[in-house]
């Protein structure tokens, strides 16, 4: 075997370039790519011998300036070394990232080429397993390299030797060498011990709570509140065995911000492949966060993600099944339980249950909606009142509570999903009805005044619109069961939406302001046979009502236009300037008229 010096067949500044920039996220991954390299020749030396198991790292310290990472694996022969300097020397930067990583040799070569990334030099001693003389590679970033016979005393196994390129000497010390050894590589399962600067040794590699959860609980709740920052509120087993992946979801104990995505950690063969990946669960499954182990997921080039192929598909299908299944079983099992935890995952399980149909059946009864007799479950809803009335809009709502005949409560569709929701349940429960109701609908429900009260209701209902002219309001006086509301604001949504578009515009500069008056001049064929202004509904049972009967003047008009306000506040619409000042105007009067009567 000669020593005499040789050259790589590729630009090898460039290919570490484009390592370093377009495909690992940094340097640190080095470690990562030892440390695979060195797990896969101990397990090719099991099926050799049966020997093997152990990794020791010596980082770079005062006492030596080379970082060293041996391992008791396979061994190298000879031969094997010019096959790998053959598939790392070929003749182009794309067939380096085409190199069959499953196989030995070529995993070892993309794991040689990322230590350019930290180092000036490598060199590789190496003994097989199978017999033959030790060999020793030592490689350099200007493009050069030699082969040559190995130390007589080097043991069975791989030693890696890298001299720091300058700047990179921190990721090769002690301290970064724990930390990414821990963060790769604890779950490994080989030893790894790495030897400290002042003597002793640290070893880093523990069992993997995620994959042992059945035989030890309490490790896996202990590793989710490292996960999570906190206790998990359960811990789901899930698996997927077309790929050999398994490992646990983490229910949140708290809900996450709406539109959030937990991402996964995921480990291949036990080493880290990432901290986050986003894809391996369903959309919908945003209330856990899942670690798990494949053997047959692929990874991208990087390794630090996974591939978006058929396998990673249908294991996004089997761990969302095992997560479904959690839920079923815990409404079978532990009611209560599920009862809390849809208590803190509601709208999650909202989008869920609208588009699959077997949860939806199960899961619905336990979800909550608002209702004019306060919050209810909707199991508890459709028992008590089988034909179930609802607005689809929060404004809608508001506005038809302040109506409502006593028919049953109406719900609020208002929120996310609900409406969707009140839709599918004739569907779930077949002896239920659904109506959606509206508020012009509602109030042409209303009674009007007796008959014999109707030429004195049609008096006020002329002098109560004179007194809100000011705020385009129209005055009806309608008979509300409710005697103790004295008027509601009503109107309809293309109205509210016009009267918001006119807030708009007085709050605006005069380019917002015309597309406004275009958006009005767009609908306003549309409004022909609706009303064209919000409504006053006075309440014909109110004694307030009643007294302004008999009133007239500045007394009638200020109590109509604080009437007017009142109600707008009631149905929580927010008060533009002109009704500001229509009430400071109106109190301003009221006060000024009490005066008067007191003097």
């Amino acid at each position: 075997m000669s020593a005499d010096e040789q050259h790589f067949q590729v630009d090898l500044r460039g290919v570490v370039d484009l390592l370093s920039r377009h495909i690992y996220s940094g340097p640190r991954v080095y470690l990562r790519e030892l440390l695979q390299n060195a797990r896969d020749a101990i397990t090719a030396r099991d099926e050799v011998d049966g020997a093997g198991g152990r990794i020791r790292i010596t980082p770079l310290s005062d006492r030596s300036d080379e970082f060293v990472m041996r391992d008791d694996g396979v061994g190298l022969t000879a031969d094997e070394v010019g096959e790998l300097l053959a598939t790392v020397g070929r003749s182009s930067k794309r067939d380096i990232f085409d190199l069959p990583r499953h196989e030995y040799l070529g995993q070892f070569g993309i794991g040689l080429l990322s230590c350019f990334m930290v180092a000036d030099e490598i060199v590789i001693r190496s003994r097989s397993a199978r017999g033959g003389e030790p060999v020793e590679w030592s490689g350099r970033t200007d493009g050069t390299f030699t082969v040559s016979p190995g130390p007589a005393d080097t043991p069975v196994g791989t030693s890696v030797h890298l001299r720091p390129r300058f700047g990179s000497e921190d990721l090769l010390r002690t301290t970064s060498v724990m930390q990414l050894a821990q963060t790769f590589a604890e779950f490994l399962g080989v030893r790894i011990d790495i030897d400290l600067p002042g003597g002793g040794e640290s070893r880093i590699d523990r069992a993997a709570p995620f994959l042992d959860a059945r035989s030890t609980p309490d490790a896996a709740v202990e590793y989710g509140a490292e996960l999570l920052g906190t206790a998990p509120f359960a811990v789901v087993p899930i698996d997927a065995a077309g790929t050999g992946t398994r490992g646990l979801a983490y229910v949140l104990p708290y809900a996450p911000p709406p539109g959030s995505h937990q991402a996964a950690r995921v480990y291949l063969n036990r080493m880290l492949l990432s901290e986050r990946v986003d894809d391996l669960l369903p959309d919908w499954a945003f209330f856990v966060r899942a670690v798990v182990d494949s053997t047959a997921l692929s990874p991208t080039a990087s390794r630090e993600s996974l591939v978006e192929d058929d396998a990673l598909e249908n294991t996004r299908t089997d761990l969302g099944q095992a997560i479904r299944r959690w839920i079923l079983d815990l409404g079978l099992s532990a009611p209560e339980r599920l009862a809390q935890f849809v208590a803190i995952h509601e709208v999650s399980l909202k989008a869920l249950v609208r588009h699959d149909d077997e949860l939806a059946r199960f899961i619905t009864r336990w979800l909550s909606v608002e209702t004019t007799s306060g919050r209810m479950t909707i199991g508890d809803l459709v028992t008590r009142f089988p034909s179930v009335r609802y607005a689809a809009t929060v404004d809608e709502y508001r506005q038809v509570a302040g109506l409502e005949s006593g028919v049953g409560p109406l719900v609020n569709g208002g929120y996310l999903y609900d409406s969707e929701i009140i839709e599918l349940l004739p569907e779930l429960f077949p002896a239920v009805t659904v109506e959606r109701v509206d508020v012009l609908t509602e109030f042409e429900r209303l009674d009007p005044p007796p008959f014999d009260d109707r030429p004195s209701a049609i008096s006020l209902e002329d002098r109560a619109t004179a007194a809100l002219s000011d705020v385009d309001c129209t005055v009806i006086v309608r008979s509300l069961e409710l005697d103790d509301v004295p008027a509601v604001y009503v109107a309809d949504p293309a109205v509210l939406r016009r009267i918001d578009r006119g807030r708009a515009r007085g709050a605006t500069g005069g380019l917002w302001s015309s597309v406004l008056n275009t958006i009005d001049d767009a609908t306003a064929g549309m409004q022909e046979d609706a009303a064209t202004s919000a409504r006053l509904c006075l309440n014909w049972a109110n004694p307030i009502v009643q007294g302004l009967i008999r009133a007239s003047g500045e007394p009638f008009d200020r109590t109509v236009q604080l009437l007017y306000v009142q109600a707008l506040l009631a149905g929580h619409r927010p008060l533009a300037p002109r009704d500001r000042a229509l009430m400071t105007r109106a109190l301003g009067a009221m006060i000024d008229l009490s005066a008067r009567s007191a003097d």
